[in-house]
């Protein structure tokens, strides 16, 4: 049998980093197994739902990589199809029409609350209720009286919840929509899901979405209930801990296997292992390896990770994802140097790719301005006249390459007699304006000769100025 999973989002707002980890983990488990990994878009929440939010989120997964094998599918296509359900158990006396006023309604909980009970819907329709002149009834499932719902998670273990504490849950509204726990059972059940993994805000709805398969005579499938994700003060992670949309991870400059990486990791383990590949999240992932304990989002641990993946994958991977950031700072990276090499001489200097776009900057731009602090420095003294000569033997030279660098500024050095910081220090500084940057030979040959010599003119006007 295809291992079957879903990742099933509501479009009422972006990606969010929850959300992204319930994806991921759904993904894993279906790449792993050989099976089917489907997107379903939950949008029968008319009032909140929005085209925006549906493009965020497909956005969002193809910028992580998590592509999927079906849909997305729309439940607003399908209403259709929950109304023959809803008419279904009907039929079957598992559903009822509820005429109980919202007032009603709202003095039955005050009670239970004054009475220190749990609120819940006492069934006062539940045997048959006369239909009532301008009220729109809802439909209320028929939760079984007795027994027990038990349910076999596969990352929390065994849960027990007897059917005496659910109440008749809302299956219908007034106009006839359907209501998310009846949705959700039905397009699990027609899709064929077999694995539901999501996070455990979910768990409260299980045990009323698996006694509305059995009213339907379905086999529910296996669930998973991911723990939540904690901000650093140990509430749950939301906007005043930071980033949580996807998007806004690669305007910050994060690479999205980096981002991946740390999800992984945030709810699994797999040993002391901190850097994983893609390959080997799918081989090594199990829901068996899932904490049961909720996570906490620390934001410096994600910047590490994404420090190595800058320096350690493919630069040209690297530079498809530099392109983005390139680009808002108005670099045209076919106006200089390979960019690959660039990435590789920079790459080290840079936690994100924001921070790499500002330092490869100099390699494809003018330095707007000097280092206040480095330029008392560097350019103190007689750095002029060591300008001077540095620009007139480097404009000499027949041959630039990294080697033939060296050898000239080691020249230079000999023939004022100076430390090599002397010539080293006001060179680098004309050349990077300050950014971080690798070996000066190195710096040099990738600015490029013409480039390095009007440079080199334009420090000695600012220092005699």
């Amino acid at each position: 049998m295809t291992v079957r999973t879903r990742f099933a989002p509501s479009p009422t707002g972006y990606l969010h980093i929850g959300g992204a980890r319930t994806a991921l983990f759904s993904w894993l488990y279906a790449r792993k197994h050989g099976g089917r990994f489907v997107l379903r878009i939950e949008d029968t929440d008319l009032e909140r739902s929005t085209a925006e939010s549906v493009n965020a989120i497909l956005e969002g997964m193809t910028w992580l990589g998590l592509e999927y094998d079906e849909g997305p599918f729309y439940q607003t296509e399908r209403f259709e199809r929950y109304k023959e359900v809803i008419q279904q158990l009907l039929d079957q006396g598992d559903a009822y029409y509820c005429y109980c006023s919202r007032e009603e309604l709202d003095a039955m909980r005050e009670q239970q609350m004054a009475n220190k009970q749990k609120p819940r819907y006492n069934g006062k329709c539940r045997d048959g209720a006369e239909p009532r002149e301008g009220v729109q009834p809802v439909i209320r499932f028929r939760n079984p009286a007795d027994g027990e719902v038990v349910i076999d998670d596969l990352v929390k273990g065994k849960v027990v919840i007897k059917n005496s504490e659910l109440d008749d849950l809302i299956i219908a509204r007034p106009d006839g929509s359907p209501t998310y726990n009846l949705t959700v059972v039905v397009d699990d059940a027609d899709m064929k899901m077999d694995y539901v993994i999501r996070g455990d805000d979910h768990l409260n709805n299980t045990p009323r979405q698996i006694n509305i398969l059995k009213a339907l005579n379905i086999e529910p499938p296996k669930y998973a209930h991911l723990p939540m994700i904690l901000g650093g003060d140990g509430k749950r992670l939301s906007k005043r801990h930071g980033a949580v949309s996807v998007m806004s991870y690669r305007d910050e400059g994060y690479m999205p296997e980096a981002l991946l990486n740390y999800l992984v990791r945030l709810g699994w383990s797999h040993g002391d292992q901190e850097v994983f590949s893609l390959d080997e999240m799918i081989n090594l992932f199990s829901l068996e390896g899932c904490n049961k304990a909720a996570s906490t989002f620390n934001q410096e641990k994600l910047l590490w990770l994404n420090h190595q993946y800058i320096m350690n994958s493919d630069p040209a991977h690297v530079a498809h994802h530099l392109s983005y950031h390139l680009g808002n700072i108005d670099i045209d990276p076919t106006s200089g140097p390979d960019i690959l090499e660039v990435i590789k001489a920079q790459s080290e200097k840079a936690k994100t790719l924001v921070d790499l776009a500002k330092v490869c900057e100099f390699y494809y731009r003018d330095p707007a301005e000097y280092n206040a602090k480095s330029a008392k420095k560097a350019f103190a003294g007689d750095a002029a006249n060591v300008l001077a000569e540095l620009h007139d033997v480097m404009a000499a030279m027949t041959e630039w390459s990294r080697e033939s660098i060296h050898t000239t500024l080691q020249q230079v050095v000999d023939k004022l007699e100076v430390g090599f910081g002397k010539v080293g220090m006001p060179a680098r500084l004309a050349v990077t304006g300050g950014a971080p940057s690798p070996d000066l030979d190195l710096v040099l040959y990738l600015v490029g000769k013409e480039t390095c010599l009007s440079r080199f003119k334009k420090a000695i006007a600012f220092i005699k100025a």
